[in-house]
């Protein structure tokens, strides 16, 4: 007999596990979507749909080809940051940066807008608008005119490189950027003042910004003034949202946060958390996205319980919560198209290498290059979303050579990863090995190479908490593992950031993937075909 859950009045934080940075929360009607950072990966801007702040559908990315987006050669956790949704004039406004470095004090942001006249879209080109910072947002203010603010960047030696939050007017008929610039805010002692968001209420212009660095110090500062264009002063009782000096905390690293109101007159926060891993602190699923009831007085500040983050946050009124089965997730690839939770890197899924349709109910993933360029990789990836999780794929491959190799892998950048794979050996071969990289060295495990006398082959990766393990079938059912355990916190944005101490192109954004890859070094037409893909988590 099967006993359902019972119904709660709470949700449980995070609601978009896994790698969701930077939310931009939006409500139009009764829809509410969430669009989240990308970085490096395709299709660009992320975007979850809700009708009632509890269940979430990935509806998958935006910038889907490069006439929107153009990520090749980019860096890793460079490309898409902290992208803005908004709705104004009957149209969705997608406002979103790529960024080019960190080396140097540089950034190179681009700001770009797209519009659709709905989230299906079609998207028009993109608009370029200014370079001077990321964290772009735009606000639409009730007499019609449109502004985009933005962080002010400070490439120059000796200067805060974060100069303060800037807003210049946006002509939406004739797509560009008007009049003056001006400066209405230079952050509080926290520094490193970013993430701008303006919302008028009972009189009142209120700034959002994130400040104090998206790490352990991150936080929600809140500053309002009578004036658009200001001053601003800010709220005397400090941030309104951060988790900082509390290591106690389940959810760490609270900041970068946007405001929705229900129907009802309800209030609520988007933000990022990110959840550690004891004793290495490391946050293998990256940065997520949380919510957080907010209490919002007649002309007051708005306030957040304790103003930390906390594991479950209160369901709108009349909103039932039941929580969800269990259950795995299995992609047999028999759609015309790769589903919602799939990302790939670097370069959209065209049919020129992602093949939903030479072999039915197989996804033909063409080879590409090694695992460290960054132009032509060949890697179908989704995101990790829990700290204990399998992932399992099927694979047909003949290698013909030592260039050829398929396989699965546990990922986080071109520096850090862990490879699955089958490739061959000089005389032709077909074996099973395991490559790791770990801060641009690649070694191979030792001990670990398989000879194989069959061409498919079951595939596993399981990530319990900090161990990462392997393990594959040739005979259905019949799993074989491999015998070694490997460190999955390097999988991180802090082990990134530990690698060149004080280098900022060590800096890490991201969160940790699996996923299914294909290289064909030698340019030989090498390809590998998966029958299925499946994601279990617990």
């Amino acid at each position: 007999m099967t006993i359902a859950k019972a119904a709660v009045t709470t949700v449980r934080n995070p609601v978009l596990p896994g790698f969701h940075p930077d939310p931009s929360i939006l409500r139009v009607g009764a829809d509410y979507y969430i669009a989240t950072s990308t970085f490096e990966w395709y299709p660009g801007v992320r975007v979850h749909h809700s009708t009632d702040l509890v269940d979430w559908r990935p509806l998958g990315g935006v910038l889907t080809e490069r006439r929107l987006l153009d990520l090749t050669g980019t860096a890793d956790s460079c490309g898409v940051w902290a992208p803005n949704l908004t709705y104004a004039h009957g149209l969705f406004h997608l406002l979103y940066t790529d960024v080019a470095t960190f080396a140097g004090g540089y950034w190179d942001p681009q700001n770009y807008l797209v519009t659709a006249p709905s989230m299906a879209g079609p998207w028009s080109d993109p608009v370029v608008l200014h370079g001077r910072g990321f964290d772009a947002s735009l606000f639409h203010d009730d007499d019609g005119t449109t502004w985009m603010l933005s962080m002010r960047a400070d490439w120059r030696p000796g200067h805060d490189r974060f100069a303060g939050i800037s807003i210049q007017r946006y002509d939406h008929r004739v797509r560009r950027l008007v009049g003056p610039e001006h400066v209405i805010f230079e952050g509080t002692d926290a520094g490193l003042t970013e993430a701008p968001n303006i919302y008028r209420r009972d009189g009142w212009y209120y700034l959002v910004t994130a400040e104090g660095g998206t790490t352990l110090t991150h936080q929600v500062t809140v500053a309002r003034s009578r004036r658009l264009l200001g001053p601003y002063d800010v709220d005397p009782n400090g941030p309104m949202l951060t988790s900082s000096g509390r290591p106690d905390l389940e959810l760490q690293k609270a900041g970068h946060g946007s405001l929705v109101q229900t129907p009802g007159g309800e209030w609520y926060l988007a933000h990022l958390v990110a959840r550690p891993y004891a004793p290495s602190g490391r946050c293998v699923l990256g940065r997520e996205t949380a919510l957080q009831r907010v209490d919002w007085p007649f002309n007051g500040w708005p306030r957040i319980r304790d103003g930390v983050p906390a594991p479950e946050f209160p369901a709108p009124a009349g909103v039932t919560v039941t929580p969800p089965p269990a259950a795995a997730e299995v992609d047999h690839f028999d759609a015309p198209r790769l589903g919602p939770d799939w990302s790939t890197l670097r370069r959209p899924a065209t049919p020129d290498w992602v093949d939903l349709t030479s072999r039915p109910s197989y996804l033909r993933i063409r080879g590409g290059q090694s695992p460290m360029a960054r132009h032509r990789p060949s890697l179908v990836a989704r995101r990790v979303t829990d700290p204990r999780c399998t992932f399992e794929a099927t694979v047909e491959f003949v290698p013909r050579n030592f260039r050829q190799l398929a396989g699965i892998t546990a990922y986080y950048n071109s520096r850090n990863w862990y490879y699955l794979h089958v490739t061959a050996d000089d005389d032709g071969t077909p074996v099973l090995d395991v490559l790791c990289c770990d801060s641009g060295r690649v070694t191979a495990a030792p001990g670990l190479r398989t000879p194989l006398d069959v061409r498919r082959v079951g595939l596993r990766a399981r990530l319990d908490g900090a161990a990462l393990t392997f393990a594959y079938e040739t005979t259905p059912g019949t799993w074989q593992d491999l015998g070694r355990t490997f460190d999955a916190t390097t999988l991180s944005d802090e082990y990134a950031v530990t690698l060149v101490p004080g280098e900022p192109e060590a800096w890490g954004f991201t969160g940790a993937f699996v996923g299914l890859w294909v290289q064909d070094l030698g340019a030989e037409g090498g390809y590998a075909d998966f029958d299925s893909a499946t994601y279990t988590t617990g």
